[in-house]
């Protein structure tokens, strides 16, 4: 693949890549929110929630909809999901093998410190 395209999947997982936009997206899966719900919900405060929103909305990830002085945010493309979904299974599978080897070296740990 040429480099434009690298770059482009490279920006679109950097998009990805703070734990507030994760969390912010994990809550729009029930539904749109305004800034003042997701601040709760992430006991954030206001002007976080406001700036990870925009790096949102300017990765395309988010619409929104105004209604009043309100403004409501929704995902773009469900699809996001699905990545997400994913994402966790691979995280999953990784923390899993980490953990079985984390216990082989406490075993061996054990078995040294026993006496002769």
């Amino acid at each position: 693949m040429n480099q434009v395209v690298h770059q482009f999947k490279a920006d679109f997982f950097k998009m990805l890549s703070h734990p507030a936009r994760l969390a912010i997206l994990d809550h729009l899966r029930a539904g749109e929110k305004s800034v003042n719900e997701l601040q709760v919900l992430l006991e954030a405060d206001q002007s976080t929630i406001s700036q990870q929103l925009a790096k949102l909305r300017s990765g395309n990830l988010v619409d929104t909809r105004k209604e009043g002085t309100t403004v409501y945010y929704s995902v773009r493309d469900p699809m996001i999901f699905q990545l997400m979904d994913v994402a966790k299974e691979i995280f999953n599978r990784r923390l899993i093998s980490h953990q079985a080897l984390l216990e082989q070296v406490a075993e061996a740990g054990r078995a040294s410190e026993q006496p002769i």
